[in-house]
This record gives C-alpha cells, structure tokens and sequence, in this order.
C-alpha cells in the first residue's frame, strides 16, 4: 500500500528550477534510497515530502490525501524529518531533545505526561542512547548525537522517517551502526525510511530500492543491480568507474 506519494512535482528557488516533474511512490515499509549528485534535488525532495517546502505544481499524498491539507499535527505524527549537520545552540540534555519528539501530542502550555516519557525513554533504548539520558547534547560524538536525533524522531511515533544524508561526516564504524540501527527499525518496527545518501556503496547495501536524481529528475530507479550501472553511474555523474560485487570503485 503506497503511503507516501509525489505526483509531478516542480518546486524552484527564484529562476533557479530545482525539482522539474519529479513522480515518486513510497510503500508501507519501503526502504528507499535518493542518490545522485549534488545539486541534484535530493534534500529539496525531501523536504517536500514532509511539508517543509510546497512545489509549485504537483501534489504529495499521504495514505492518499493531499499533505498541505492536512493538519500540521497530524503530518508530525506520521512523519518526522531528521536534517542533514542539525546544530543545538542550547546546552539541552539527551532526554530533553528526545523529548522534543513528543512537541505533536503535548497540548500548549502543558508538560509531558507519563506517557510522553515512557515512550521517550523506549525511544532511547531503540536508538541505543538510553545510557546518556542525562549528559548535554554537546558532550557527544557525531555518530552519539546522530542517534539522539534519530531517537528524538521515533518520539514522534511516525509512520515514516525520512534522512537526510545521516552518515554524512561519520567515521565508517559510526556510519555502519547508524545504518544497521535504521535497518532494524525498518525490518523490525516497519517504519518507512527514505534516506538521502550520498555514499552509492552504503545506500546500495542498505536501501531495497534506490531513486537515481539529476537535475531535477528522476533518472532512474529500482533494485541497486538496476541502477548501480558503469553506464548509468558515467551518465549521471561524469565518471568512469568499476564494479566489483556491486560496490563502486573509482
């Protein structure tokens, strides 16, 4: 059952055009993977998906209604972003930013409930982050802060979680548990990724479907043996590479 989908959509800074007749579909439980260079559209791809940005023209549907007719608390509910390189300037605690996920189901001037907390802390413990609950935010590594924030996003019990770019920086060993964490949150809680990855290796490994971008369009999709071709990889990136088991190497 499709639960996310983008239908002809365009979206552009000023002249610049950015996203040109871009269709995309997102089935319960997928785990998709947007690539392609940059400046090809990805993060604006995915900001429309969730609300952040209204294209131009075309429409996003969520579970089949329209998402800019939905209320904004509902769209919170169901999906929740986690931005590529997200600064904290606030010296927050760990359970504080996971707390934040809850922001949808806290009325205003409200505290959390014990619900809130009994489900901030599972969300901890999904994310592996329960064991610095009460450090500051700022104490962490990347790879540490990358799954607080992936934890603040579980808090909001989506339906579909959408990454930008979350290996970006990250040493390969952090790169590898922040993957095999979302993994096992699609395959054993069935949350619906779509990740923006700029590693064709690491998105190819992980993703069961990968959406190729350039300028604006989708190029191509499907399984990584489609996509991850020498022609394709030549065409959309500008480089001759080699394929050894389905990894690229320059």
């Amino acid at each position: 059952m499709k639960i996310l989908e983008a239908k002809n959509i365009t979206f552009g800074y000023g002249e610049k055009q950015v996203l040109n007749n871009i269709n995309l579909s997102v089935n319960e439980a997928d785990f998709i993977g947007i690539i392609g260079p940059n400046g090809s559209g990805k993060t604006t791809l995915l900001k429309t998906l969730c609300r952040g940005l209204k294209p131009e023209s075309g429409v996003v549907f969520f579970k089949g209604e329209d998402i800019f007719k939905l209320d904004t608390r509902q769209v919170a509910k169901n999906i929740a972003l986690v931005p590529q390189d997200e600064t904290i300037i606030f010296p927050f605690t760990v359970f504080e930013i996971v707390m934040m996920g809850r922001a949808p189901y806290i009325d205003r001037f409200s505290w959390e409930k014990k619900e809130d907390v009994n489900i901030v802390e599972s969300a901890m413990k999904l994310a592996d982050v329960s064991r610095f609950k009460d450090r500051n935010i700022d104490e962490l590594s990347s790879g540490e802060r990358q799954r607080v924030f992936i934890a603040r996003a579980l808090a909001q019990m989506p339906k579909v979680l959408l990454l930008d770019e979350p290996t970006s920086h990250l040493d390969i060993n952090h790169q590898y548990d922040i993957l095999e964490l979302v993994k096992k949150l699609n395959e054993n809680v069935k949350i619906t990724v779509v990740m923006i990855s700029h590693d064709i290796n690491l998105a190819s490994k992980y993703c069961k479907k990968l959406v190729l971008l350039k300028k604006g369009r989708v190029y191509t999709e499907g399984s990584a043996k489609k996509v991850i071709k020498k022609k394709i990889i030549k065409d959309v990136y500008g480089v001759n590479v080699n394929l050894i088991k389905g990894n690229v190497l320059l």
